[in-house]
């Protein structure tokens, strides 16, 4: 199955005849938005140069999410991740453990709320003081929308009809990118949110995160209990893969969260109000009506 589900899935079941020309153009539409997104976010970060600064390590890493994105998105590495449970395994990590991090580290939500007209930005704020927003930040929805979403994947009949729907496949592929930075965002708290939980109980929710991803791992490499069935080898290299670059992405998502907890004076006076209400910003994002 190529990206959006528009080439058969994995063994003979997937007889789908469709127009060659659809495919070509929806195969790569992920990455005409992505580059769409990667030309937005550095309009308005040369923009907020110019007039209040912006890091240009921030812009290097959000254009390095999209590229890690864009290389998942590839219908060429989709048809391989399709083919072999190995490169399915990769494209799992890049979607939602190193893309997500490098994206959040990006701050866009801070970019928004810093090089938006004034009234856009203060809608933008109002969104993120919203009740849904406040649900989906907490720690432990953010965990359970990411492992959870894991072990769904792998222990009920999810994964076959992914790899036999063309929509329960792109559906699977949303929620590991999106799961993937909200629990991002919520962990390592660059952007502002509608409150901030402490550096303890980040670590702690990290820390389940991690025992979830070593545990899901070796059960795949083992083939106990998952509803996989795959070739032995790949579900091996799968399991270790997965196993060894989850560890990798999960310490660089730890050294994030704590280098990122060190504020500054004026920041940790801020501390008490991460995001205000509809009629104001954060002091960091607050901008000059245009």
């Amino acid at each position: 199955m190529y990206l959006l589900g528009l080439a058969p899935s994995h063994g003979p079941q997937g007889d789908h005849h469709v127009d060659g020309t659809a495919v070509t153009l929806l195969g790569w539409l992920p990455l005409v938005l992505l580059a769409a997104a990667g030309v937005g976010y550095v309009a308005l970060s040369r923009r907020l140069r110019t007039t209040q600064g912006w890091p240009l390590w921030r812009t290097g890493a959000f254009l390095l999410g999209l590229a890690l994105l864009g290389v998942a998105f590839l219908p060429a590495f989709d048809a391989f991740a399709d083919r072999d449970f190995a490169g399915h395994a990769a494209q799992h990590l890049l979607l939602a453990m190193l893309a997500p991090l490098a994206l959040v580290l990006g701050t866009p939500v801070t970019l928004l709320l810093c090089a938006l007209p004034h009234a856009m930005a203060r809608q933008l704020g109002s969104v993120l003081g919203s009740a849904p927003v406040h649900l989906l930040t907490r720690p432990v929805v953010a965990l359970a929308l990411s492992s959870g979403g894991l072990v769904a994947l792998y222990f009920t009949p999810l994964y076959q009809l992914s790899t036999e729907h063309d929509a329960v496949h792109l559906a699977v592929h949303g929620h590991l990118v999106l799961s993937g930075v909200l629990f991002a965002w919520v962990t390592v708290g660059l952007d502002p949110t509608p409150h901030r939980a402490r550096v303890r109980t980040r670590l702690i929710v990290l820390g389940i995160s991690i025992v979830v991803h070593a545990s899901v791992s070796q059960l795949l490499y083992a083939g106990l209990l998952v509803r996989v069935r795959e070739p032995v080898v790949q579900m091996q290299a799968a399991g270790s893969l997965m196993y060894f670059g989850g560890d990798i992405a999960e310490l660089l998502l730890a050294a994030a969260m704590l280098v990122t907890a060190r504020p500054d004076p004026a920041r940790r006076a801020r501390r008490g109000s991460a995001l205000p209400g509809p009629g104001s910003l954060p002091a960091e994002a607050r901008v000059r009506s245009r």
